[in-house]
């Protein structure tokens, strides 16, 4: 038995007015188990549903919006060009090492010169306190410089005997510097030291230990047997004293005798010989005892 079309009148009732181009469903009223279950129908080729009348046209495609247009590619800066790397510097070759020199053989120590002898305190208001010597009238000394010896040296001081005489052979000249060191006898008056050129005396220096009941240093100079003018007065009180010992520093510059006594300037003395160089000698006379007497020459 087979089914009624669907154009025909059969047991299937009608279905209602599908939508142009829907395919109807069937309705079996049997089940597959049935021998009235229909076979398999061919495939029915649907028709394309736009071509169908009355099919509903989709909307319309709505247009893109206009592209914003692209700005334009800014040109990027050009590279730099690599700079090529200097080239490197040789190495210099090391210099050969100098061989070490020998060390210079060792000079012997100089004797040492003989050291100032320990004073005795001096009586009150009589000897001063020894200060570093200040040369009056000698700028950029504010002592004496250290000597340099010359080639006098200090003879043994057991011949230093009063009256001791000593020459210069080249005579004196700026900043040779003698100096004396002695004592001064118990009992002295006076003592003299004397600068000469032949008979005259460039410079008479002479301590008198009691002249009016008080002591004077005395400064003078003599032309053949013509005495100068005196002169008395001291840069610090009078600086000897008997018994006692001293050192005495006499400096000769282009311009005048520069004296201190025991570190502390005494007195100046102009020259009135200007002839320096000819002042040849010089001699020590009456109460005092010598310990040495140098020659030396400042830097």
């Amino acid at each position: 038995m087979s089914c009624p079309s669907s154009g025909q009148q059969g047991v299937y009732p009608q279905t209602p007015q599908q939508w142009p181009g829907q395919p109807c469903q069937p309705c079996w009223s049997c089940q597959p188990t049935q021998p009235n279950w229909p076979v398999n129908q061919p495939s029915t080729t649907w028709p394309v549903q736009p071509t169908q009348p009355g099919w509903p046209n989709p909307p319309p495609i709505q247009p893109n919006p206009p592209t914003q247009p692209i700005p334009p590619i800014q040109p990027t800066q050009p590279i730099q060009p690599i700079q090529p790397m200097q080239p490197i510097q040789p190495m210099q070759p090391m210099q050969p090492m100098q061989p070490m020199q020998p060390n210079p053989p060792i000079q012997p120590i100089p004797p040492i010169q003989p050291s100032w002898p320990a004073q005795l305190p001096p009586p009150t208001g009589y000897l001063p306190s020894p200060v570093a010597p200040a040369w009056h009238g000698n700028p950029g000394q504010p002592g004496w410089p250290a000597p340099l010896t010359l080639h006098l040296p200090p003879t043994d001081c057991h011949s230093h005997t009063v009256p001791f005489n000593m020459n210069f052979p080249r005579g004196i000249y700026d900043k040779l510097m003698l100096t004396i060191r002695g004592q001064i006898r118990p009992d002295a008056k006076m003592f003299t030291i004397n600068f000469l050129r032949g008979n005259d005396i460039a410079l008479h220096i002479n301590p008198r230990f009691s002249e009016g009941g008080k002591p004077v240093l005395v400064r003078n100079h003599k032309l053949g047997e013509r005495w100068g003018k005196e002169e008395r007065d001291l840069l610090s009180p009078f600086p000897f004293m008997p018994a006692h010992h001293f050192e005495m520093k006499i400096l000769c510059t282009f311009t005048e005798f520069k004296v201190a006594v025991n570190n502390t300037p005494a007195f100046d003395f102009q020259h009135r010989i200007k002839e320096v160089n000819q002042i040849d000698r010089i001699n020590i006379l009456h109460d005092v005892t010598l310990t040495s007497v140098n020659v030396d020459t400042l830097p």
